[in-house]
């Protein structure tokens, strides 16, 4: 459960978030707003790369707001990005390797189980030995989120996973997304401009506005609200199928 407390950013004279005070408490939640919403800001504060001015955020009733970005690795806190971090000279298999060296697995074979469960689980066991120069934009976005899966995840923070994959891709990542709290017991936080995929993965769905919440409840009430399709930039056409 992520609990977000009188939470203020700011950069300058911009508040990116502005006074945000918010409890989010279901399995796979979504995150949507127009761009400058303050929606990656968010999740850089709980990932520990943003110090907010004001307020306070906790994880499963533990306050984060002061632990540095590693130790919130630590804590069970895991993060994907836009923009991929995958190293292009390794195989798919030591990039997420390099993960698990830092997991505090008990043994070097606790470690290798959990690598190989990790990749099987999101598809891409037959790639393993694939360096990362070779893997299509989706295989990029899948190794990003097994790298997030190592350990004991507690919060898995997807920030647009969907970002330049295909329709069948695409479909495949809401198979993956969907089952991660039951594979792991992780709270899922989704950030994404798809609609339809925030719609077939989260219960529950929150939008930003400037830094201030306009919306929070199950996702398809969220979405036929006029004050969400007002200030939502996305594709109106893809939100009203999706609805």
């Amino acid at each position: 459960m992520i609990r977000i407390e009188n939470l203020t950013v700011q950069f300058g004279g911009v508040k990116p978030i502005d006074g945000l005070t918010v409890t989010l408490d279901k399995s796979i939640v979504g995150l949507i707003g127009p761009n400058g919403a303050g929606k990656t800001t968010l999740l850089n504060v709980l990932s520990g790369f943003v110090t907010p001015v004001n307020g306070q955020v906790s994880v499963d009733g533990v306050v984060i707001s002061e632990i540095p970005a590693h130790k919130r690795a630590h804590l069970g806190l895991r993060r994907t990005f836009q923009t991929d971090q995958i190293a292009d000279d390794l195989t798919l298999w030591e990039n997420v390797e390099a993960i698990a060296d830092h997991a505090g697995h008990a043994t070097h074979a606790d470690a290798q189980r959990d690598v190989q469960r990790a990749i099987d689980y999101v598809g891409l066991g037959k790639r393993i030995h694939r360096k990362g120069s070779n893997l299509t934009t989706g295989e990029r976005h899948l190794t990003e989120i097994a790298k997030a899966l190592i350990g004991k995840p507690k919060l898995v923070m997807l920030d647009e996973p969907g970002a330049g994959m295909s329709e069948s891709e695409t479909q495949h990542l809401e198979k993956v997304i969907r089952g991660i709290p039951e594979y792991c017991g992780a709270q899922v936080f989704l950030i994404d401009h798809d609609v339809a995929l925030i719609v077939a993965c989260c219960e529950e769905t929150m939008v930003l506005d400037f830094g201030k919440l306009l919306a929070l409840g199950p996702t398809k009430e969220v979405l036929e609200q006029p004050e969400v399709r007002r200030a939502y930039l996305g594709d109106f056409e893809a939100m009203e199928a999706a609805a």
